[in-house]
């Protein structure tokens, strides 16, 4: 299993300039967000001006749809809940299916900076990586998650380090983006729940480099994080269960460029 190396991106300062040249789909999953969507769609829009937004409403029983569409964003909505991954994972087939040769992740509940796409992006076009995740452990490491949080991301960041045979620091990041061969795979092939783990092993094993992006991480801005005490002990059996299997399947052979 082959994977580029990791390394720390700065950002340019003529990022946005060179992005202008690439087509760039900001790929907002979005359930129950009403608090904070609207604000989210605006500040992607007043940073990036040129990057599209699409809203990928799953299943949301509150005006979260209605508030993003207002808001200026392009709006699909599944039928019902289908879980972060379902969710995501339309995202990059909408992106494949309109020609985008960027997109970038970034959540409803207004933890990602926008500002800060362009850091995100910036490899990318450079044709650096083929994915580029935004990391909270290096740089000024200014975040500080709970405890018991911060053992799973390391044990995540030591496990997934050790099977793509390169450091990798924050495997939990949904701060991420991927060029048209990561929009081809992912719209293909991607984990279900707690896709972040995974599909950074998926990534490697199709032969794809990535790189990781020191960024800032905020507070949600709004509602309360799905992620109770039940889930995290499921989360983290799911995941290394997830992570055990991928090393036994064969991997698939993506279709030809459309």
């Amino acid at each position: 299993m082959t994977l580029g190396p990791i390394q720390t991106q700065e950002a340019p300062e003529d990022a946005q300039v060179r992005q202008r040249a690439h087509r760039v789909l900001a790929i907002v999953p979005a359930y129950n967000e009403a608090g904070s969507i609207a604000a989210v769609v605006a500040e992607i829009r007043r940073a990036q001006p040129t990057v599209d937004v699409v809203v990928v409403d799953d299943g949301s029983i509150d005006a979260t749809a209605m508030l993003a569409e207002k808001a200026g964003a392009i709006v699909l909505r599944m039928p019902f809940n289908v879980g972060i991954g379902g969710a995501v994972q339309t995202g990059y087939q909408f992106a494949l299916a309109r020609g985008y040769d960027v997109a970038v992740q970034v959540d409803g509940d207004g933890q990602h900076d926008p500002s800060e796409l362009g850091k995100i992006v910036a490899p990318l076009i450079d044709g650096e990586a083929d994915m580029a995740v935004g990391t909270r452990f290096r740089g000024e490491r200014t975040y500080r998650a709970p405890l018991g949080r911060r053992i799973g991301i390391g044990m995540f960041a030591r496990i997934v380090s050790v099977m793509v045979g390169h450091k990798v620091t924050d495997t939990t990041s949904g701060f991420r983006a991927v060029n048209r061969s990561g929009i081809r795979l992912f719209s293909r092939e991607y984990p279900n729940d707690y896709p972040e783990v995974e599909s950074i092993v998926l990534l490697c094993r199709h032969a794809l480099t990535m790189t990781e992006v020191p960024v800032e991480m905020r507070e949600r801005s709004a509602g309360t994080s799905s992620i109770t005490f039940i889930r995290s002990v499921y989360y983290v059996v799911k995941v290394m269960l997830a992570l055990l299997i991928s090393l036994f399947r064969k991997p698939r052979a993506l279709p030809e460029e459309l």
